[in-house]
């Protein structure tokens, strides 16, 4: 046994302090929306592409926001804190640009 295990007035040193934990609230960060908007030169399969593979959307899904684009002008990707969303843009721009495709994609806070 160590000689500081014995001595019991070494433990008043730790027992003599309170510890106390501060509670914060913590609030949720602000959420964007990721925007598509139509134009007239991106085609309609490019856009479920881009639903698909940047936004996890299935076949299905990524059909009706297209056609929500396609009819109303603009349709919600998703929602996303600011750096995905951001990266998420990003992305799309990137790869529309790569195929030459004019695609408009936006974020605005929710």
């Amino acid at each position: 046994m160590p000689d500081w295990a014995d001595d019991e007035s070494s433990y008043g040193e730790f027992e003599e302090g309170v510890v106390t934990e501060s509670k914060q609230k913590l609030e949720k960060p602000p959420l964007y929306k990721v925007l598509i908007h139509n134009d007239d030169y991106t085609t309609m399969e490019f856009v479920v592409t881009v639903l698909q593979t940047v936004f996890h959307k299935s076949e299905g899904d990524a059909f009706k926001i297209m056609m929500a684009v396609h009819q109303q002008g603009v349709g919600v990707a998703g929602v996303y804190t600011f750096e995905i969303a951001e990266a998420k843009v990003n992305k799309v721009i990137e790869m529309a640009r790569a195929r030459e495709f004019p695609l408009l994609c936006t974020m605005e806070e929710e």
